[in-house]
């Protein structure tokens, strides 16, 4: 009886010895992992405080890997992908005794049973794990923690609903790829476009995939300048020169200097000979007393009208310019070395009735105008001589302004009235000053002036004239020599069929087609640094 109970105590020992083993190894197992992890191997538990509150993100989704069984003593490398706020779960064939995570700023891990391993993402981001087992064998893991799309989905929700609430009607797609924010869809125009892309950036780097719909063409504004100028000039003088040729054995002249008086030359064995410069003067002369005198007595009035109405077309924001003139010569001495004389060449100088102005259509329907008309012509009154040459000057009216009118309002944009009298009196000392007999020892000249300018601007937006509309010609007074041939000056005779132009373009290509076109250059302004010669007008127009 006593042999049989030490034998079934004996069998029970080693029963329990059996189902216990394991469960030693695997506590032994974890205390050596725990005493013998780096902090970066320590196995941390979850993110809980950074991680986003339960209402904003959904739980944790622990995902089973079934990691093969490999030789104890061969390390193996294997690729293992988890996203950020999610969990894996490693089933490995052996027991482990070691975890250690290379960059614990991205992943974690802890052993959950003897033969799995729990990995939490924590970061974006790649790291590495090291894992040990019971027969010494190593196993890596190159862990790779994507992004959350949570985040990104509901920043990209927001993006769209942004969209729809400053873009109604529009036809807008936004998709993200990885950092790049995809933008597509058709946006009425270029402004659409721009606060498309302004607001698609709040999510990240966009591509902008837009289309645009074709704009309507730019309207054309024509701008109307009237120059009306009033001179006039009244002048009144009064002078008398005195002059012998014998009178008391004397040849003599009295004058006051004002005006030009008569020149007595004596001759030899002869009469003196008598010279009058102006023979507008009363001319009065006593032959018995060879006394004379001229008297200058006159009155002048001068009336100078001109009435200027240039007009020129140009599109919104581009800049137009107008000449309708000439341009005159004049020469320029060139600066030579020392002891040469410096070399003459002749220059050019534009004169006439000139126009030059950008139109701008402001959001509140107005125009507004930068102008500067201008009028111009040569005076050979004030002209100078250099050098035989005789130089004109230039009686120039200018206006440079800013203003903003309305469709077909009109303003005058620069006026003058000028009012000048001069008064010039001579006379020679104390002759002059007799009573009654001074007068004829006394000049007197008073001449006035007067001048009203306006300028009037009257800016108007057209549209051109449909196609076969007889266009209105200045009428012709004398006709013109018939057409030498029969043949007509258009080829073909058919239209050509126009294209239709797209609804829509990418952004891009519409842009590229708006860009301002290189400015016209004018050939004919050579002629030795002045630029081209002769009476005429001249027309371009430049982008601003």
């Amino acid at each position: 009886m006593k042999v049989r109970t030490a034998v079934r105590i004996a069998s029970l020992n080693v029963v329990a010895l059996v189902f216990c083993a394991p469960l030693a190894t695997w506590a032994q197992a974890a205390a050596e992992a725990a005493q013998t992890a780096t902090p970066a191997a320590q196995t941390a538990t979850p993110a809980a405080p950074n991680a986003a509150p339960s209402t904003q993100a959904p739980p944790p989704v622990v995902q089973t890997v079934m990691q093969p069984v490999g030789p104890a003593s061969q390390d193996s490398a294997n690729d293992l992908s988890v996203t950020v706020g999610k969990s894996v779960v490693l089933d490995l064939a052996r027991p482990i005794t070691r975890i250690v995570v290379g960059l614990g700023d991205f992943a974690e891990a802890q052993a959950v049973s003897p033969t799995q391993v729990l990995v939490n993402g924590k970061l974006a981001g790649e790291t590495t794990l090291i894992l040990w087992d019971t027969g010494g064998g190593r196993q890596f893991f190159n862990v790779t923690v994507r992004p959350s799309t949570f985040a990104s989905h509901d920043q990209l929700e927001s993006v769209r609903r942004q969209l729809r609430t400053e873009l109604p009607g529009q036809e807008l797609n936004v998709t993200t790829e990885g950092t790049n924010v995809y933008l597509r869809g058709t946006v009425s125009d270029l402004n659409s476009s721009s606060r498309a892309v302004m607001i698609a950036s709040t999510a990240g780097k966009v591509i902008n995939l837009l289309d645009v719909k074709v704009p309507e063409a730019q309207p054309q504004i024509l701008l109307k300048v009237r120059f009306a100028s009033v001179d006039r000039t009244k002048e009144r003088q009064f002078g008398i020169n005195l002059f012998s040729t014998g009178f008391g054995n004397t040849l003599a002249t009295a004058t006051t200097g004002q005006f030009s008086a008569p020149s007595v030359t004596p001759s030899v064995g002869g009469a003196p000979s008598l010279s009058i410069s102006n023979e507008l003067n009363l001319f009065a002369f006593y032959p018995g007393l060879n006394l004379g005198a001229v008297i200058a007595a006159m009155e002048q009035r001068g009336l100078a009208e001109s009435l200027a109405e240039p007009n020129i077309l140009a599109q919104n924001g581009k800049q137009a310019s107008f000449l309708a003139g000439g341009e005159y010569p004049f020469p320029m001495v060139q600066s030579a070395g020392v002891g040469g004389g410096g070399a003459v060449t002749i220059a050019f100088k534009e004169y006439g009735i000139r126009l030059n102005f950008i139109p701008t259509i402001t959001p509140r329907g107005t125009i507004r105008l930068q102008v500067a008309p201008e009028v111009s012509a040569l005076d050979f009154g004030d002209a100078v001589n250099i050098s035989g040459f005789t130089e004109p000057a230039i009686t120039v009216r200018r206006v440079k302004t800013e203003i903003e009118l309305g469709d077909r309002q009109s303003f005058a944009i620069g006026g003058l009235l000028d009012n000048t009298e001069n008064e010039t009196f001579q006379k020679i000392p104390f002759l002059g000053d007799i009573p009654i007999l001074g007068k004829f020892f006394q000049t007197l000249q008073r001449t006035k002036n007067n001048t009203e300018l306006i300028v009037i601007v009257t800016p108007e937006i057209v549209s051109p004239s449909p196609a076969g509309t007889d266009i209105a010609l200045p009428k012709f007074t004398q006709p013109f020599l018939p057409p030498n041939s029969n043949t007509p000056m258009h080829t073909p005779d058919t239209a050509a069929a126009q294209q239709a132009a797209p609804a829509t373009m990418p952004v891009e290509q519409l842009i590229e087609s708006m860009k301002p076109e290189a400015p016209l250059s004018d050939s004919s302004s050579g002629y030795g640094g002045g630029g081209g010669g002769g009476g005429g007008s001249s027309s371009s127009s430049s982008p601003q």
